[in-house]
């Protein structure tokens, strides 16, 4: 009977990585309740939750570079032409060119992305629901692998039953159907979750991704606000200006090199 035992071993590994999973999906789906309700996005909102603080600062070098504030060239230099920044994620990017005006864009779309003004966008984003904080994505990811592992351990503590000498009292293929019931409950939760949690992406929430839905039905425009939430959710390669794609071109080769 020293079988029953590793069978109830199985199943206290696979109920508890289940229902740690659970309460961690639980927990990340609070936070959708009610959130982004009434709330317009603004385009650094935009920016961050479609592709996070690289994004809100490639946002802000255009909208400057459109607005001739600032001078992308094609060799991947940004040049300061006004150096009145409107809003604090402005000035950062100002600030990250530096003193003498110039700067390659690379190290200034760097610079902007870690400023104090997007961490405090992310921060406003996280409270009001829309953005995935820091630790929950992760912290899903890590209960999958919990119930990933748990998987492993039942198909082993089952091997071990099966291959125990002395045999058990029930036929083979009986001790294998028992210890299959934990093994469907890992697996099936895991399936569960991939549907569940998947629609996650790293930067938005449910609630972000609705309202990102919503506003990329209207990119269709000309005017200026159009084009640059374009840029905000899509990227850079909604450029359209040739001389400015070619400055984030640019700027891409050097960086690899």
């Amino acid at each position: 009977m020293f079988w029953v035992l590793l069978l109830l071993l199985a199943w206290a590994v696979a109920g508890l990585a289940c229902t740690r999973l659970c309460l961690a999906a639980v927990h990340a789906a609070a936070v959708d309740v009610n959130a982004g309700r009434e709330h317009d996005l603004t385009l650094y909102e935009a920016a961050f939750l479609s592709g996070g603080p690289r994004r809100v600062a490639d946002l802000t070098l255009v909208s400057m570079a459109r607005q001739r504030r600032l001078l992308l060239a094609r060799t991947g230099w940004a040049t300061v032409v006004d150096p009145r920044g409107r809003d604090d994620i402005e000035r950062s990017v100002i600030g990250a060119i530096g003193p003498d005006g110039q700067s390659p864009i690379a190290p200034v779309r760097d610079a902007a992305a870690d400023a104090e003004a997007v961490g405090t966008l992310a921060e406003r984003l996280v409270r009001a629901g829309l953005a995935v904080p820091d630790g929950a994505r992760t912290g899903i990811a890590a209960e999958v692998q919990r119930v990933r592992l748990a998987a492993v351990a039942v198909l082993a503590l089952g091997g071990i039953a099966l291959l125990m000498p002395g045999g058990a009292e029930l036929p083979r293929h009986l001790v294998a159907l028992w210890f299959g019931l934990p093994l469907a409950l890992t697996l099936s939760c895991l399936a569960i979750a991939r549907v569940e949690v998947h629609p996650y992406s790293r930067w938005a929430s449910p609630a972000g991704q609705r309202l990102l839905g919503a506003l990329s039905r209207h990119t269709g425009g000309g005017d200026d606000r159009t084009y640059l939430t374009t840029v905000a959710v899509r990227g850079v390669r909604a450029v359209g200006e040739p001389d400015l794609r070619a400055a984030f071109e640019q700027r891409a080769s050097l960086w690899r090199d």
